[in-house]
């Protein structure tokens, strides 16, 4: 959901954040767009799914650190500032604890919410792509389909059956695609 018709800084935005009645909003500046993301239970059910691997996947190997909705900005663009669903981090610094993330994830993870267009998340993988991040998987829940893209340009499609790996990024991660979607309340016939 767009914000306003208008063109926004980051200035601008971080002033917009700041207000009392934005403080629970999930919102993310877009090439200048305020964008409202409106995730669903299926939405935290796969990105809870994620986490739950990667933070194991990241304490086992001690490598990096894995966020969720974390704010991430290139410092000279005051056009943009993104909340990927799920971010993967390998650069020892210190925790942000203000304002965004001043450089990019090795991994983002980007899961499908109903208004988003197939269009508007290969948008996304680009964006993040051109701006250092090694590996972006998007995440079809309906679908039950991650397409997986490479710095590199490579692409994959994987469905049920197909095993998540990471590759170079984030050797030794392996995580079946049935495991991603899976729900444990749901009946095994679903």
């Amino acid at each position: 959901m767009t914000i306003r018709e208008r063109l926004y800084t980051i200035a601008e935005f971080e002033a917009f954040l700041a207000l009392a009645e934005n403080a629970e909003r999930l919102l993310e500046l877009i090439h200048g767009e305020m964008a409202e993301k409106m995730p669903t239970e299926q939405h935290g059910l796969v990105v809870g799914n994620f986490m739950t691997s990667l933070n194991l996947y990241a304490r086992q190997h001690k490598n990096g650190r894995v966020g969720t909705e974390v704010r991430h900005r290139r410092a000279d663009d005051v056009y943009n500032s993104r909340l990927p669903d799920v971010s993967f981090h390998m650069t020892k610094r210190p925790l942000v604890t203000e304002g965004s993330v001043l450089e990019f994830p090795v991994l983002v993870i980007e899961v499908q919410s109903p208004t988003d267009s197939i269009q508007k998340m290969r948008e996304k993988a680009q964006y993040y792509l051109a701006n250092g991040t090694l590996l972006v998987w998007l995440v079809y829940p309906k679908k039950r389909v991650i397409e997986v893209y490479h710095a590199n340009g490579e692409i994959q499609i994987l469905v049920e059956g197909d095993t998540l790996t990471g590759g170079d990024v984030l050797p030794g991660f392996s995580m079946p695609v049935a495991e991603v979607f899976m729900d444990p309340l749901a009946d095994e016939a679903e």
